[in-house]
């Protein structure tokens, strides 16, 4: 089945290159969805964020085939061997972010499914959040604006006392992950006159002094860092990787800027620590559980500033991985290998087809 399924996923692409049709469930821009219609794709965009529906993989699977498209484009939908099963004539999957966990990219590469996702295109977006947690829990800035909101800003210096912050230049930020928001945020900081140390065990040591940080191990970064700001992914044993003993080993009065995974950090120890003191504050945009459980400590807390997931939340980053994907689209089109494309084997026989 598979030799013969790919072999015709890619005729059948050739064969119909010039009346593409593909199913857009992401964001997208209006200059995306232009530039596949110039080039004579039927795009029919339906957005989860207008919808409100995600799709049922089967349910999807059906519709792609019954209506004709040769691909699909997906940034919250979740895209399964059976999918590609139910629709044979599709040959061109788009993911609209970085992470893989919502398609099964061996099923896809087994049926001759080419996988394209868009790697970076938050990361502008992701680095700015950070450096504005940074500056509220430095700065205090949301306990500042509830002292103003709620009418006890009364004496004129009061708030010189009692809200008075720290300044981060000056600072050494340890950044923990130099993938593309890491780096991002690392140029950020040292423009704002901070002293980058970063922790990457993928990464060497030159390669972090080229985005301006000096590379060390994570128990000197633990100990050493005034801001420790979190890039990095899950950790794959489920062991967080600061745990209680290291939150208990950071200096006093340190922050803690977590916008990357919440299983990165021991919740109880970093509720513990905000409370005790052993952290100036925390600056959080991910969570345990979503939406978040009343009783997660850090609601209760002025010292933490949270986020709803907002990480990536910009018109710019719909816009840049609407011009990826599109790019890609139109790239396999033309029998030319798509720039983000994650399972290269597919390409590869259907080269040598």
């Amino acid at each position: 089945m598979g030799i013969v399924l790919r072999i015709l996923r890619w005729n059948t692409w050739q064969a119909r290159v010039e009346s593409v049709r593909v199913l857009i469930l992401a964001p997208f821009s209006g200059e995306g969805v232009a530039e596949l219609s110039r080039a004579g794709v039927d795009a029919v965009h339906e957005s989860w964020l207008d919808t409100g529906v995600m799709q049922d993989p089967e349910e999807l699977g059906e519709r792609l085939s019954q209506e004709g498209f040769d691909a699909v484009i997906v940034e919250g939908d979740f895209l399964f061997a059976e999918t590609f099963d139910l629709a044979p004539g599709v040959g061109f999957a788009g993911i609209c972010r970085a992470a893989l966990n919502q398609i099964d990219v061996d099923g896809a590469t087994e049926r001759g499914v080419a996988v394209v996702n868009t790697p970076g295109r938050n990361a502008a977006a992701a680095a700015e959040l950070t450096i504005g947690l940074m500056l509220a829990t430095a700065r205090r800035i949301a306990e500042a604006d509830r002292y103003v909101r709620s009418r006890a800003w009364q004496s004129p210096t009061a708030p010189y006392v009692e809200l008075r912050g720290v300044e981060l230049a000056g600072k050494v930020v340890g950044v923990v992950g130099l993938g593309a928001i890491g780096r991002r945020v690392s140029g950020l900081c040292n423009a704002l006159g901070m002293n980058v140390i970063a922790y990457d065990p993928f990464v060497l040591p030159s390669r972090a002094a080229e985005s301006g940080a000096v590379w060390c191990e994570l128990d000197f970064l633990v100990e050493s860092a005034d801001v420790i700001t979190l890039h990095a992914p899950p950790p794959q044993d489920g062991q967080p990787l600061l745990s209680a003993d290291r939150i208990g080993r950071m200096k006093r009065g340190c922050l803690l800027i977590n916008v990357s995974a919440a299983e990165l950090v021991d919740q109880d120890a970093l509720a513990s620590g905000l409370r005790g003191g052993r952290l100036g504050g925390a600056g959080l945009d991910i969570f345990p559980t979503h939406p978040v459980e009343p009783s997660y400590p850090l609601l209760a807390l002025d010292n933490a500033v949270l986020t709803p997931h907002t990480g990536g939340a910009t018109e710019e980053t719909i816009s840049r991985h609407s011009a990826a994907m599109s790019g890609d689209l139109l790239r396999y089109m033309r029998g030319e290998r798509p720039r983000n494309l994650v399972n290269p084997v597919v390409w590869e026989r259907r080269r040598g087809s």
